[in-house]
């Protein structure tokens, strides 16, 4: 797979969380394959390819769906939302690099989640996400700007849906991570937009071709 396909795959990444995200705080049902994905990705820390983060390229047909008409013509008010978020954790991302104590305490706290998820048998134990998110918030969210995440009908009152929220948007800045490495960056978002469908379409094709 070529660097454009792998970054665009890393972009995915980042809009599957922020369509995750969105589902959860609004209706509290998401896609199940896609989350499991995300929140794998997080303890992918040395995969030899962006697909091998993500256990495969069909498990980011969520994000790529998305991605293909977020980056479309035909935007609606729920996109915007979609996109507010994925910009935020491309900043964030960015922010925390810098940090380097923060970012000591992140991965000291994946590392701690991994050797917990080998003890509960998942990675995705309500036990692995509420400790992701509690790294979230005693990490990346005291950063700023800090992402504000819009539900309705309390569903993120309720404890578990809180914590898939944060530990999602952990997972959303590994995706930002990736996205950086292989050379994305916010430039790409506004005038590089027709090439990153063109390739998010091929890799959906694709992907209906295996199954």
């Amino acid at each position: 797979m070529n660097i454009e396909s792998e970054r665009v795959l890393a972009l995915a990444g980042i809009i599957q969380v922020a369509g995750l995200v969105q589902k959860i705080a609004r209706t509290s049902r998401f896609d199940q394959d896609a989350f499991q994905a995300s929140i794998h990705s997080i303890f992918k820390i040395n995969a030899s390819t962006v697909e091998d983060v993500y256990g495969g390229v069909e498990h980011l047909q969520y994000g790529l769906e998305l991605l293909s008409k977020l980056f479309g013509k035909n935007k609606k008010h729920d996109d915007l939302e979609i996109a507010r978020y994925t910009i935020s954790m491309v900043v964030l991302e960015r922010k925390l690099v810098k940090n380097t104590t923060v970012l000591d305490r992140v991965s000291a706290g994946i590392e701690k989640a991994q050797a917990q998820s080998e003890h509960f048998g998942s990675k995705t134990h309500e036990n692995i996400i509420a400790n992701l998110a509690d790294l979230y918030l005693s990490t990346i969210s005291t950063l700023s700007p800090r992402i504000m995440v819009n539900g309705e009908h309390g569903y993120l009152e309720i404890p578990e849906n809180a914590n898939k929220v944060r530990a999602l948007l952990l997972a959303g800045i590994r995706s930002a991570v990736l996205w950086r490495q292989k050379g994305g960056g916010r430039l790409q978002l506004v005038f590089g937009r027709n090439k990153i469908v063109q390739i998010a379409d091929k890799l959906l094709a694709d992907i209906k071709v295996l199954h």
